[in-house]
């Protein structure tokens, strides 16, 4: 198995993971728990399939991906009630599933168009959506509205990985600097509540001193 199928098959179980232990934060039956797995651990993967128009999506061409889901919701439906905080355990589940999702979407992207640029949006894309897509199907916070830092992980993540690849660096190399950039900056967000300043309203001007 090459690097950059191991990150795909990781973070597609790592997803399912967080989506099979929403599920369980919401006291679902197994069918739940299959649905919000495969949902979270094949969403991000294949929105970026189809925008960069490789169909049919990889676990259509590769079945083994959704037993894969399935498998991670089946243990986790199990022994999800062993686990004190699963609220927080899904949060670092996902932070490692964003570090190796970004990069495996920042190389997908890279390989098929060449672009930098395309790259790492890919990565991001890839890292991110099926985080939302699991929030909105198990009414959670949606990860984009979390005050901690979260996109920027998968930014950073990514944009490392392409930056070592332009670089000529091995792609073993490129992906540990593109999974551990992600990780930390995820890590520190969740440990220490690293977060951007946010945007302060204040009063409009009053229309006389706009004349």
């Amino acid at each position: 198995m090459s690097i950059l199928e191991l990150l795909d098959y990781t973070g597609v179980a790592v997803f399912a993971a967080t989506g099979a232990l929403s599920a369980s934060r919401k006291q679902l039956d197994i069918i739940g728990f299959l649905f919000l797995a495969a949902a979270t651990g094949i969403g991000g993967g294949t929105f970026r399939d189809v925008i960069l128009g490789a169909t049919p999506v990889f676990w259509v061409v590769n079945p083994t991906y959704l037993i894969v889901c399935v498998s991670v919701a089946l243990i986790v439906f199990v022994l999800a009630h062993r686990i004190e905080s699963r609220y927080r355990l899904l949060l670092w589940l996902d932070a490692m599933g964003v570090s190796a999702y970004c990069v495996m979407g920042a190389a997908k992207g890279f390989a098929a168009t060449g672009s930098p640029t395309v790259a790492i949006t890919t990565g991001v894309l890839t890292a991110s959506f099926g985080g939302i897509i699991r929030d909105l199907l198990a009414g959670e916070p949606s990860v984009l509205l979390r005050p901690e830092i979260y996109v920027t992980a998968a930014l950073i993540g990514a944009a490392g990985f392409t930056a070592g690849t332009v670089a000529g660096a091995p792609l073993w190399l490129a992906s540990a600097i593109g999974i551990a950039a992600a990780f930390i900056v995820r890590g520190g967000a969740l440990k220490f509540g690293w977060r951007f300043p946010v945007y302060k309203a204040r009063p409009g001007r009053h229309p006389d001193d706009v004349m």
